[in-house]
């Protein structure tokens, strides 16, 4: 089989169960033959995500500590004030961040919420940076007060498969998430969507997932990937964890189905040690958050994403409209620090 090279969207169930099938180099050698014809190979996009509302959500995910449903010993926090989420985001662009995103443990955000959203995004644009949000659901008209502040993206996952999606989440229904999708895209929107393995899924629910975000009508041009991080007092405590060789496979097959798109190592990269890092991003993955927090899950600190972006010769992807010395320079304080031992981080 060769290198899939052109942007399809009518995948069948069968040709990705085969992606998956294959020897594991040449998969990767594929993965990342296509990724080079459409991305410098080097460059790595780094995005900050900050939550500006925690806990008491509605929905039941299984997988979410932010659920109302379960009882995780997490803080529940009202929406916070707009300077506040200002100040976090120029701290992110000072860390070589270029997207900001802000999310908010909400079925669906409140008419009265929307001025205040509105601001943080002008604020947030008003900084240089990209923006994006995660809110749950929007209707039209929502996503259209949103694009007119300058959201560039809204990030809704499709967390797995149709099929296994119920077991997942009662409380939702996938065409609503598929609703969500095409009021960001009617309003003009970029959209940032994916999903979660290591949930208890099958091979092929893991195949079903990424035939879903290939055969869109449009791909999302950011595609989080993210490996079910357990938390204490939800469902999925107690599941089995994911094969590493399978969390890569899943980055692969991501590359070749979705060429165009941005794919993101997401949750469950602080469980990540650095060889298996590296694999990701041979395997395609070419987007991260970093800071240490993914709204309430822990990651990588920025220090020692930078290190290992040192070691592997990564680079920041740089936008147009931000100078390439604001990015080079967390990089740079990154690698003068090499020396103090505080820095460094054993692979687990």
């Amino acid at each position: 089989m060769s290198a899939v090279a052109t942007v399809r969207h009518d995948w069948s169930l069968p040709e990705v169960q085969a992606l998956f099938a294959l020897p594991f180099n040449d998969l990767m050698f594929q993965a990342q033959t296509v990724h080079r014809q459409y991305f410098k190979p080097n460059e790595v996009q780094v995005s900050t995500l900050l939550s500006i509302k925690t806990g008491a959500c509605a929905e039941d995910c299984k997988y979410c500590p932010q659920s109302g449903h379960y009882n995780t010993g997490l803080e529940r926090e009202r929406l916070l004030e707009v300077e506040k989420v200002l100040t976090q985001a120029k701290a992110a662009k000072d860390k070589g961040a270029t997207r900001f995103c802000m999310g908010a443990a909400w079925s669906n955000p409140k008419q009265r919420d929307m001025p205040f959203l509105m601001e943080m995004v002008k604020g947030v644009k008003e900084l240089g940076l990209e923006t994006c949000m995660t809110l749950g659901k929007l209707d039209a008209g929502q996503a259209s007060e949103l694009a007119q502040a300058g959201l560039d993206y809204y990030n809704h996952n499709l967390d797995t498969s149709p099929e296994f999606y119920g077991e997942i989440i009662t409380t939702r229904t996938y065409q609503d998430r598929l609703d969500t999708l095409q009021h960001v895209r009617d309003a003009g929107m970029k959209v940032c969507c994916g999903g979660i393995v290591g949930m208890g899924e099958s091979a092929n629910d893991r195949a079903g997932l990424l035939r879903q975000l290939a055969n869109l009508p449009e791909h999302p041009e950011s595609v989080p990937i993210n490996m079910l991080v357990k938390v204490q007092g939800t469902p999925l405590d107690n599941a089995d964890d994911l094969d590493p060789f399978v969390f890569i496979r899943t980055i692969a097959v991501a590359r070749i189905l979705l060429p165009k798109s941005h794919v993101r190592l997401s949750a469950g990269r602080s469980r990540m040690n650095e060889q298996m890092q590296a694999l990701c991003f041979m395997a395609g993955a070419n987007s991260i958050f970093y800071g240490d927090k993914l709204l309430t899950t822990e990651n990588p600190e920025a220090d020692a994403d930078m290190l290992l972006f040192a070691k592997l010769g990564l680079v920041l992807e740089q936008r147009h409209d931000v100078s390439d010395e604001a990015h080079e320079a967390a990089l740079v304080d990154a690698l003068k620090e090499q020396a103090t031992p505080s820095l460094f981080h054993s692979a687990v």
